[in-house]
């Protein structure tokens, strides 16, 4: 079993975003449903963000409701919570007057019913030296047990050799899946794995595309925000449709589903020589979908060796977010 912050987790973790970001958010007997759910099939490393949602009602809030009727599921839960981003302006701020701003609120929002394990700045903040960044959250509040770790997210291999110089990076979140690889040939799942640090990789089954339920653009809808990101414009829609269709033929061919195959792909890198643990967080909103991305398949060498043979055919046309999103990795 991978563990993080000295806890032990699942080997799949959970996204909590899809909950609060949607309108309307989702029903919280739903939601409660799917949480169990997720408990229930070992996926106890839970991802939550201070812009996941509104003020009103985001996935801190939505914790607290949860741990306050289900107070023993508490202890079960390893949370990382992503922050210090001004969603409105698209911008990071890793000030310490930012850090404060944004720790403190989702302090706040959690309404003293879970700690925060691990504390990830979403962006790294070009303003700020990283050493300011990372010394602050260490000083003010792993060292005091506010938090219990500090991670990473979508950070270049540099950054992360230079963060460990620093201090003790808890882990990396990074976008990882069958049409997202680049963090395997970055330098990053190199770092992460000669520092000991495990990979924690969002959007497993590629933000929806790799569950075979998306054919077409006319199955988005006219406000999906995916319009915006550039794989999924029209002269980039049809060609990476191509590697989904044939990765869905192969997950046919094994009796599996789309999502299962993505998310064990994922999973298997951990086993691979030389690779870090890698914790897929899929999400999902109900319960049936939530056991479904947990069912554990042991892909076998030949497996695997055909999805990288599909893989070399392809090359997935766009950029993984709009201009307009910092990427640092």
């Amino acid at each position: 079993m991978p563990q993080l912050v000295g806890k032990q987790v699942g080997p799949t973790g959970y996204g909590l975003m899809g909950f609060c970001t949607k309108n309307p958010p989702t029903p919280k007997e739903q939601a409660f449903k799917a949480m169990r759910a997720a408990l229930e099939s070992g996926a106890n490393f839970w991802n939550a963000g201070e812009f996941y949602g509104s003020p009103d009602w985001n996935t801190q809030k939505l914790l607290a409701a949860y741990f306050k009727q289900y107070p023993e599921d508490a202890e079960k839960v390893v949370l990382s919570v992503k922050g210090a981003f001004l969603f409105p302006q698209m911008i990071p701020d890793c000030s310490p007057a930012g850090l404060k701003r944004s720790i403190d609120a989702c302090l706040a929002d959690l309404d003293g019913t879970h700690k925060i394990d691990i504390f990830e700045p979403a962006r790294i903040d070009p303003k700020v030296p990283l050493e300011e960044t990372l010394k602050y959250l260490e000083d003010e509040y792993v060292s005091k047990g506010i938090i219990g770790g500090i991670g990473l997210s979508e950070v270049s291999a540099a950054t992360i050799r230079k963060a460990v110089k620093i201090t003790k990076i808890a882990a990396v979140e990074v976008e990882i899946s069958l049409w997202a690889t680049h963090t395997l040939e970055n330098g990053v799942a190199e770092a992460c794995a000669e520092f000991g640090i495990p990979l924690i990789a969002y959007s497993p089954i590629g933000q929806g595309m790799l569950t075979g339920q998306i054919k077409t653009l006319d199955d988005l809808a006219a406000d999906d925000f995916r319009r915006h990101y550039p794989r999924f414009y029209p002269e980039n829609f049809h060609l990476n449709i191509q590697l989904v269709s044939e990765l869905n033929e192969l997950a046919k061919k094994k009796g599996y589903t789309p999502a299962q195959l993505a998310i064990n792909w994922v999973k298997s890198l951990s086993k691979k020589p030389g690779y870090p643990t890698v914790i897929p967080i899929p999400g999902a909103t109900t319960a049936e979908r939530v056991k479904e991305n947990n069912v554990d398949i042991d892909l076998t060498s030949e497996d695997l060796k055909k999805i990288d043979e599909t893989l070399k055919k392809f090359e997935i046309a766009g950029r993984r977010y709009p201009d307009a999103v910092p990427i640092d990795g």
